[in-house]
């Protein structure tokens, strides 16, 4: 598996780091590696502004490891410092952390990381998660 491209979290819309935020998982199924999501601006009066952003846990590696060495160990090093990765996985900003895996909790520490990357104040993120699988037709 190649090494993934490192984004700089300032390349990310400015809106991302001056107002409320809600992280929303895209769909109910936690318990991958991958975890699609979208980060969208909660201020009412704003217009609707919407950001994709998945998380992506870098440990896992069976059948075949997510990503190379080398952005695991930057994965690793910067949770060690309290900060997160974000790289490009599939085309797509994502948020690389250390595990095989998402609970809830880990979920919102990793917000919390991205907000202090743009500059907000994690007070002002919240995180949405779903607990079923989510039908259109009813």
């Amino acid at each position: 598996m190649p090494d993934l491209d490192e984004l700089d979290p300032f390349d990310l819309p400015d809106w991302l780091g001056t107002g409320c935020v809600t992280w929303q998982a895209r769909e109910a199924d936690r318990t991958g590696f991958h975890v699609r999501g979208v980060l969208r601006a909660d201020d009412p009066g704003r217009d609707a502004q919407e950001q994709p952003c998945d998380l992506l846990a870098v440990d896992q590696a069976y059948p075949v490891p997510v990503v190379g060495e080398e952005t695991r160990r930057h994965a690793h090093q910067a949770w060690r410092n309290g900060q997160v990765l974000l790289v490009a996985y599939d085309g797509t900003p994502a948020l690389a952390v250390p595990g095989t895996g998402f609970a809830a909790d880990r979920i919102v520490d990793v917000v919390g990381r991205l907000a202090r990357a743009v500059g907000a104040r994690p007070d002002d993120y919240v995180v949405a998660l779903r607990l079923g699988v989510v039908r259109r037709d009813e």
